[in-house]
C-alpha cells in the first residue's frame, strides 16, 4: 500500500478508536453522546460501542463501496466506515474494550493526534496545486527535472475549462508562453501542449494568448526539427485559431498560408504534422463558409494552396486521405475557390480518379475494408461537388465561351463522373 494510503487507513482507524472511545465515556456521563468534536471537526455518531462493534462484523452493510473507488467521503462518518471496512475486526474489538477506562484528558490528547493527521492528509485544490506548479516554473533555480514535472502537472490541470480560465488569473499564461522560449526542446513541447489544451474552444483563454503573443512564437515553433515540438505547436497554432477572427487575421499576418502549403508539399515532413495541417484547413474554410466567407483568408482560393491540398490526396495513408477530402470538400464550398483552378491546375477529376483505383477493395488490406469503404463515400461526395461548381463556372461562363466548346466541357465533365 503507498504511504498515503497507509496514512489514511492509521487515520480512519483511529477515527474509529476514538468514536468508540466517545462513545465509552458518553455513558458514564463524561462526553455528550450525541456527537464528538474533533478539532472543529464534527460528526455525529448516534452509536453506542455495541453499534460500532457490529459495524465491524457487518462492514459491507455499513458504507457504500463507491466511497473508496471515487476518491473522496462525503463526510467524516463516511470515511469511518471505510476505516471499519479495511480494519481486522478482531482488533478493533480488543481496542474497545480497552479504551473505556480512558480519562477525558486522554480523550482530547487523542483528539489532537488525530487532528494533526487529518492537516497532514488534507489534499489541496486544484487553484492551490496551479499555484505551486506556477511557483516553481518562477523559481530559476530549480532542476530541469523539476521543471518539467511542474510543467507536466499543469498539463493535467487545466483540462478543465474552469481551471483553464484560471490559469492567466494565477500568473500561469505569461509563465508557460515564456518556457517556449526555453532551450530543452521538451520544455517547449509541454508548453505549447499545455497552451493547445487550454485555447481548445475556449475564446477567453485563445484571445488571452493571443495577446500575450504566443501564436507568433508556436507558428516559429511549427518549423522545429524535432518532430514533437513541431506538432504540439501546430496543435496549439490550431486551438488558438479556430473559431476565432483575430487569431485567423493574426495568423495570415503571419504568413501562416505559407506555413501549411509547405507542410503539405513536403513528403518528408512527418506525416502527423500534414494531417494536421490538412485539418487547420479544413476548419479554416469551414468558418469562412460559416461567418465570413470573403477575401480575409484569400490564400484559401489561391491555386497553388489549391495543388497543395489536392496532392494530398495521392498519398497512400488513409488516414490522411480521408482529412485531405474533408479539407477539398469545405474548399470547393467556398466562393473564393474557382473551378477551373481546380480542373486545369489541381487536376482534381483526374486525381479523385487515381484515388478511386487506389481504393479498390481487391488493394486494401481486409481490416481496413470498411474504412477505405467510407472513404470511397466520401470521394464520390466532393467529386459530386466538385462537377456541381464547374457546371456553374461553365453556365455562369457560357456567354464569354464559345457554345460549341462550352457544351463540350460540359459533356467531358458529366462523362468522367
Amino acid at each position: 500500500m503507498a504511504k498515503g494510503a497507509s496514512l489514511l487507513l492509521l487515520l480512519l482507524s483511529s477515527m474509529l478508536l476514538l468514536a468508540t472511545e466517545a462513545a465509552a465515556v458518553a455513558a458514564e456521563g463524561a462526553l455528550p453522546n450525541k456527537s464528538s468534536s474533533l478539532g472543529g471537526f464534527v460528526w455525529a455518531t448516534g452509536k453506542g460501542e455495541g453499534d460500532l462493534i457490529a459495524m465491524v462484523e457487518s462492514p459491507e452493510e455499513s458504507f457504500p463501496v463507491e466511497d473508496e473507488i471515487s476518491g473522496g467521503f462525503s463526510s467524516l462518518e463516511g470515511m469511518l466506515q471505510w476505516a471499519i471496512g479495511h480494519s481486522d475486526p478482531e482488533k478493533l474489538k480488543e481496542k474497545a474494550k480497552d479504551v473505556q477506562g480512558l480519562s477525558g484528558d486522554e480523550l482530547k490528547k487523542r483528539q489532537l493526534e488525530i487532528k494533526d493527521l487529518m492537516e497532514k492528509l488534507k489534499v489541496p485544490s486544484d487553484a492551490e496545486l496551479m499555484k505551486i506548479a506556477i511557483a516553481d516554473l518562477n523559481n530559476s533555480s530549480i532542476t530541469l527535472e523539476d521543471r518539467q514535472r511542474s510543467l507536466d502537472e499543469l498539463l493535467f490541470l487545466v483540462d478543465p475549462i474552469d481551471n483553464a480560465n484560471d490559469l492567466d488569473k494565477l500568473g500561469g499564461l505569461v509563465v508557460v508562453i515564456r518556457e517556449l522560449d526555453n532551450s530543452e526542446a521538451d520544455i517547449r513541447t509541454t508548453s505549447a501542449w499545455i497552451l493547445g489544451k487550454a485555447s481548445q474552444n475556449n475564446a477567453l483563454v485563445q484571445n488571452q494568448i493571443l495577446t500575450y503573443g504566443g501564436l507568433v512564437k508556436l507558428m516559429k515553433m511549427v518549423g522545429s526539427s524535432s518532430k514533437e515540438e513541431a506538432i504540439k505547436a501546430l496543435y496549439a497554432v490550431s486551438a488558438l485559431v479556430r473559431n476565432n477572427e483575430i487569431g485567423q487575421k493574426m495568423f495570415y499576418a503571419e504568413e501562416g498560408n505559407i506555413m501549411l502549403q509547405d507542410i503539405m508539399s513536403n513528403s518528408s515532413v512527418d506525416i502527423r504534422l500534414r494531417k494536421k495541417a490538412a485539418f487547420l484547413v479544413a476548419d479554416l474554410s469551414d468558418y469562412q463558409q460559416q461567418y465570413a466567407d470573403n477575401s480575409m483568408l484569400h490564400f484559401l482560393g489561391d491555386r497553388f494552396f489549391l495543388k497543395a491540398v489536392v496532392d494530398l490526396l495521392l498519398t497512400p495513408d488513409l488516414d490522411l486521405q480521408e482529412k485531405a477530402l474533408l479539407a477539398v470538400r469545405s474548399l470547393l464550398q467556398l466562393t473564393s475557390t474557382i473551378a477551373s483552378d481546380l480542373r486545369d491546375f489541381c487536376r482534381l477529376d483526374q486525381v479523385l480518379e487515381s484515388m478511386r483505383e487506389g481504393l479498390d477493395n481487391s488493394n486494401v488490406e481486409e481490416d481496413l475494408k470498411d474504412y477505405s469503404d467510407e472513404i470511397e463515400s466520401l470521394r464520390k461526395e466532393v467529386l459530386m461537388l466538385f462537377h456541381n461548381k464547374l457546371s456553374n463556372f461553365l453556365h455562369d461562363n457560357s456567354s464569354r465561351i464559345k457554345v460549341p466548346y462550352a457544351s463540350a466541357m460540359m459533356e467531358a465533365s458529366i462523362a468522367s463522373w
